[in-house]
């Protein structure tokens, strides 16, 4: 883990216990996070990447609207819970910094916030100074670690949050690389137990039941060359990842109708993807 609350820019980053060989990237094979980055229109990627990324845009142009549409769910649904007073959060699955990151939205609204980033992405351990930088009042840190290993993330998240206040825990665009058989709804569960009530989940998901055969032919074409694979997913087995939480309103929608921005029309078009937070009682 790296942390701190001053961080300047770099590729470079210490490691702890001494280790100064940090994880291998390996550019020839496409890698989510910086597919995502392609998307996103940043440039943090390689031939590999821009090569499954401008596959699936041949068939699906509207994924670029989509995915850029997810990353604004997830600022909202951060500022959503800040202004609702929580104050600590665990962002699994961060990808590579683009601006605002989910602390600086969250901060501008309460300072004093603590947000803990979790990617398994060497590209994304290597910028990750960008998500370090914090105000005074608050703290930030990052873990080099996978989703599959949830006890890990929240061993190394307690020496920032503190458990036993609410914390939302944002699993934004991730789950779909866990496959059904490495438990997905286990993962999540685990997370959930660990957090106190009053915390919540931010989750968003791509859709298997919008545009059913566009989509399905898009991540065939995806898991054709990318490192790790995606599942689809519908409605019902994104509401499964909620259960024993109360939802907030409006529920599980396309992501960009979720608290949409005032005078932003939502409803002339179809985003790909589920996104709903729900809270721990």
């Amino acid at each position: 883990m790296v942390s701190g609350n001053r961080a300047d820019g770099g590729p470079d980053l210490d490691t702890q216990d001494g280790q100064e060989e940090g994880p291998v990237l390996d550019t020839s094979v496409a890698h989510p996070a910086r597919v995502y980055d392609y998307w996103l229109g940043g440039k943090d990627n390689y031939a590999a990447d821009r090569s499954a990324a401008e596959a699936i845009i041949a068939v699906r142009p509207a994924i670029v609207r989509d995915i850029r549409a997810n990353r604004d769910f997830m600022r909202r649904a951060a500022a959503f819970l800040a202004a609702a007073g929580v104050r600590q959060f665990l962002d699994i699955g961060t990808g590579i910094p683009t601006q605002p990151n989910l602390h600086e939205v969250v901060q501008d609204i309460a300072p004093d916030a603590r947000i803990v980033y979790a990617d398994n992405d060497p590209v994304v351990l290597a910028h990750a100074r960008a998500l370090l930088v914090s105000t005074p009042e608050g703290e930030t840190s990052y873990i080099h670690a996978d989703l599959r290993d949830p006890d890990l993330i929240l061993q190394e998240a307690a020496r920032t949050l503190d458990f036993a206040q609410p914390t939302a825990v944002m699993l934004v665009s991730i789950l779909q690389l866990i496959r059904d058989e490495e438990d997905p709804y286990g993962i999540v569960a685990r997370l959930m137990s660990r957090v106190a009530r009053g915390s919540y989940l931010v989750l968003s998901h791509p859709a298997s039941d919008i545009h059913g055969e566009l989509v399905a032919e898009s991540a065939r074409r995806y898991n054709e060359s990318v490192v790790t694979p995606v599942t689809l997913r519908d409605f019902g087995q994104v509401a499964r990842f909620f259960d024993g939480l109360e939802l907030v309103d409006p529920g599980i929608v396309q992501c960009h109708r979720w608290h949409p921005r005032p005078g932003i029309s939502v409803n002339e078009y179809e985003v790909a993807g589920w996104g709903a937070a729900g809270r721990k009682l």
